[in-house]
């Protein structure tokens, strides 16, 4: 499933509290950085190694959540003779994390940023990841500087990366720059970014690609009341991340003609799984013409529809597995992302996830045709087991935050009952997942002969605030 937005504020709701610090301590989630840490990330931020590149000219701009302080891209677009060109700073962590050092081990032990609704367990101390090493408006910094070239259909024809120092101009938020291209007041940068994002988009599809857009579950935070809402992803959204799906893509080219890399990898879909689907369609009543591949249809599908909220539910289950594979010499047997259709490197958030400044470092060096450096190349086979369990706990995380706060929610309704749609279903156990509109709660529930995709409702029998365990149960009438 898709990972969850968080909105960050103060306070946590008292009747939460226990249940937040059950769930933090049973995943292990990390405290404070230690004195020793903070003492080096302060020493970095006043002491960076710059590089010789000066790429300031630029008008980067940066686009992210409304509220974000940890940037890692900035990005500026130009149509050229042939096409687009993409100049994407990527912040340059390196410059201010020594290998083998305090910073550097504490982020190994942490892998990746993890987010709750009242916190944020950063992958770096704020000093770096919030200040000296964030791309901030008006801030010189010391960035990976990726260059693309694209044609005029959108095709990536060229990919490199250097150091450089960069300035962003402005730091957009993804709702201000929606409005604004809604009113057409979105300027050259958005307008480019819609037509290469919209290009992207139709080459993800023409290759066999998927983006499922499936509503995600919200915490909305304010003070200490917190609810829940459906979120749907707004299109610039969408646009913004093919840029980074065309940088990643470019950087596993770069990794695979060099013969050395970490590659984002997804297996294609098992044996009997499309053919499964299919079934599922026919069982909803959902009409998928045998010409119409699985990425077209996945498009046409409507998350307002009950069925088809049903439908785009189980289409998340036909890829699974994904991982990390790094190589040095030989090739990975399966160097894919399914999802994507193509090689994939994670490349462009070194703020917020630790296997991209590796990444980074290797790009650089086979673009320049350098050898990899050696503090690279040594532990960069220890790093797929280390993220892979890093994504695992940010997962269990989020899903449990968002299920302590359902609890939250709906335990002042217990006994009541509430209609949804069916989205799962185990028949050998009468259970199945129901998902209801308001509140923006998925949950188990419990009831003989479910069917997918149907309308039911049913009893609210358990929310407990200290294990965010929720069920629901169809009661006989009788």
């Amino acid at each position: 499933m898709p990972s969850r937005y968080v909105s960050l504020q103060t306070s946590e709701p008292p009747a939460l509290r226990e249940g937040l610090r059950r769930l933090r301590a049973t995943l292990g989630v990390p405290g404070q950085f230690s004195s020793e840490v903070l003492a080096e990330a302060a020493h970095a931020a006043a002491n960076p190694v710059l590089p010789t590149a000066d790429r300031t000219d630029v008008e980067f701009v940066t686009l992210d959540p409304e509220g974000s302080n940890d940037l890692d891209q900035a990005f500026h677009l130009a149509r050229t003779a042939t096409g687009f060109q993409l100049l994407y700073a990527i912040a340059d962590v390196a410059a201010f994390v020594s290998p083998g050092g305090h910073i550097d081990t504490e982020a190994h032990a942490r892998a990746e940023t993890l987010y709750a609704p009242t916190r944020k367990t950063p992958l770096h101390p704020s000093v770096l990841s919030e200040g000296a090493a964030s791309l901030l408006p008006d801030e010189v910094r010391p960035a990976l500087v990726w260059e693309l070239e694209f044609d005029a259909d959108g095709q990536t024809t060229s990919t490199r990366v250097a150091r450089g120092l960069v300035r962003s101009r402005a730091k957009l938020s993804y709702t201000g720059a929606q409005a604004a291209l809604d009113a057409g007041a979105g300027g050259e940068q958005l307008e480019l970014l819609r037509t290469l994002g919209t290009l992207r988009l139709e080459l993800e599809a023409a290759r066999g690609g998927v983006s499922l857009s499936v509503p995600e579950q919200e915490v909305v935070a304010s003070d200490d009341r917190w609810a829940l809402q459906f979120r749907a992803p707004l299109p610039v959204e969408d646009w913004n991340a093919q840029l980074s799906l065309a940088t990643g893509m470019g950087a596993a080219s770069l990794m695979l003609s060099g013969g050395v890399g970490i590659l984002r990898t997804l297996p294609p879909a098992r044996d009997g799984s499309l053919a499964k689907l299919r079934r599922t369609a026919a069982a909803l009543g959902i009409t998928w013409p045998q010409s119409q591949g699985y990425p077209a249809f996945v498009r046409s599908l409507d998350a307002s529809v009950p069925a088809q909220a049903a439908m785009l539910n189980a289409c998340t289950t036909l890829f699974r597995g994904a991982g990390y594979q790094a190589f040095r010499g030989t090739i990975p047997e399966q160097p894919l992302h399914a999802a994507i259709a193509a090689p994939y490197a994670h490349t462009t958030a070194p703020l917020r996830r630790l296997v991209d400044r590796y990444c980074g470092e290797i790009c650089v060096a086979i673009s320049a045709g350098q050898e990899v450096p050696d503090w690279v190349t040594s532990t960069m086979a220890e790093l797929p087991p280390v993220m892979d369990d890093a994504d695992r706990r940010a997962k269990k995380y989020e899903r449990g935050i968002v299920d302590l706060v359902e609890a939250l929610v709906l335990a002042p309704r217990l006994g009541q009952s509430f209609t949804g749609t069916v989205l799962e279903v185990d028949p050998e156990d009468d259970l199945g997942v129901l998902q209801l509109p308001d509140p923006a709660v998925e949950a188990k529930v419990k009831g003989a002969e479910l069917v997918l995709g149907e309308q039911v409702s049913a009893t609210l029998v358990a929310a407990d605030l200290l294990s965010g365990k929720v069920e629901f149960r169809i009661l006989d009438p009788a």
